[in-house]
């Protein structure tokens, strides 16, 4: 053997090593950037869910008013019967109707609460489901290392 053999064994291991450190930076960048682009889509979906909890406040305020308002109707009701007995017929007909809107108000938050309690669930889901997505990606994404021994 010529006394250079060592030397290029040993610029080949060093080449190899650097490929290795090369190849091993490249995905660190490529995980940074993927992880930051997961962030951003968290970022967004958390504001998704800070609005559609804002709307879903906004939904049980409406939903209280509404009902309020709805006790303060049949109170009137009951206030106009014992006052108008003479116009029962017309108040039986008007009192129909009162009640007709409530229900159908009623009906409508009810149909509301339930399409916003779907869409939080659903929302979950596919947070719980990115979340997962993403520790799957980051577990299984890590490259193989090479391990050089020195005899």
């Amino acid at each position: 053997m010529t006394p250079s053999a060592p030397r290029t064994r040993a610029a080949a291991a060093l080449r190899m090593k650097q490929i290795a450190l090369d190849n091993q930076g490249r995905t660190i960048r490529r995980l940074r950037t993927q992880l930051a682009t997961e962030r951003r889509g968290l970022a967004t979906m958390r504001k998704e869910l800070e609005d559609t909890q804002v709307a879903l406040e906004a939904s049980h305020k409406v939903i209280a008013g509404l009902t309020e308002i709805g006790l303060s109707m049949s109170k009137k009701i009951e206030k106009m019967k014992v006052k108008k007995q003479l116009a029962k017929e017309n108040h039986v007909e008007c009192h129909q109707k009162f009640q007709a809107r409530i229900h159908e108000a009623e009906d409508s938050m009810h149909a509301q609460h339930l399409i916003i309690e779907d869409i939080l669930a659903l929302y979950s889901i596919h947070l719980s489901i990115r979340i997962n997505c993403l520790a799957f990606k980051i577990s299984y994404s890590r490259p193989f290392t090479v391990i050089y021994c020195h005899s």
